[in-house]
């Protein structure tokens, strides 16, 4: 079961990863810790070899999701079912329960190399829905898709808040809350942040994201997952807490990569987040 704070998984950790695992076996302490991995399917499916034994050393041993990114759910070309046989391969291989995707899509006679957003219409939501259900029929799991972080809201019917819960609801799916996509977008088009975590249904919530980004202009983010988390996502994840209950919390760092020692900082900082909440809960439990 997943809980605390993960990390994502890129191969050019692998090193320090294996140092930090050596180091930590006979300690106990949760400072410093990584309570779970996630990694890309696409970038594990049919890997041998050195990698692929490393990788199985990983999974044997933590608590592992899957997060892809190229099943444009929302894309106008067929679901790739192909690729769906391939992930699940893997995902009962390794023992992941938790595969994501992103609710977008990044296809159109070929891979378009980004996350576009989908139409905020009620046609698109019947449409992703549609081809959620396949995909998790497929896999003989729930998806939990992402909202992702977006530029440009064409053909837009419902807020991006309304559009999210009506998948959730049509396609009988799991969420992935990026808390930094929300602040990104919360910034990009001008709505309250809080009030679209409060609009999301906490029971759908599998875990949450959390990233840096990059300041591109005056009211212009970029989603960039190549700096430290800002002070006001991190305020935003506390809502988050609050509003759902503590989720297992993945942060995302993609690009400018530190030492492992600052990202291990930054899952402290989750935890220490997380830890009072946990008490609240805990004590709400025991007077209940």
């Amino acid at each position: 079961m997943l809980h605390g704070a993960g990390l994502g998984l890129r191969r050019s950790l692998l090193g320090p990863l294996q140092d930090w695992r050596a180091a930590r076996e006979p300690d106990a302490d949760d400072t410093g810790a990584i309570d779970f991995f996630e990694v890309a399917p696409e970038n594990w499916i049919n890997v041998g070899g050195r990698l692929g034994k490393t990788l199985r050393s990983f999974t044997e041993r933590h608590a592992f999701v899957c997060h892809g990114l190229s099943l444009s759910l929302g894309g106008p070309a067929p679901l790739d079912e192909t690729l769906l046989h391939k992930i699940r391969r893997l995902l009962d291989e390794h023992g992941v329960a938790i595969y994501s995707e992103h609710l977008s899509y990044c296809s159109d006679d070929g891979h378009l190399y980004d996350l576009l957003p989908i139409p905020y219409t009620q046609a698109a939501v019947a449409y992703v829905a549609k081809r959620i259900r396949r995909a998790q029929d497929i896999l003989g799991r729930r998806i939990a898709i992402e909202n992702v972080s977006c530029y440009a809201t064409p053909g837009r019917e419902l807020s991006e808040a309304d559009f999210t819960r009506a998948v959730l609801e049509a396609a009988d799916c799991e969420l992935l809350l990026d808390v930094n996509n929300v602040y990104v977008n919360s910034v990009n088009h001008g709505y309250d942040a809080k009030a679209f975590i409060a609009a999301m249904p906490p029971e759908r919530v599998a875990y949450l994201h959390i990233a840096g980004h990059y300041d591109e202009a005056p009211g212009l983010i970029v989603d960039s997952h190549a700096a430290p988390v800002i002070d006001p996502v991190w305020n935003l994840l506390d809502h988050t807490y609050a509003h759902c209950g503590v989720k297992p919390t993945l942060l995302e760092r993609d690009f400018h990569i530190p030492p492992l020692a600052e990202l291990l900082a930054e899952l402290d900082h989750i935890r220490a987040i997380q830890q009072p909440r946990l008490g609240q809960t805990h004590e709400h439990r025991r007077r209940a």
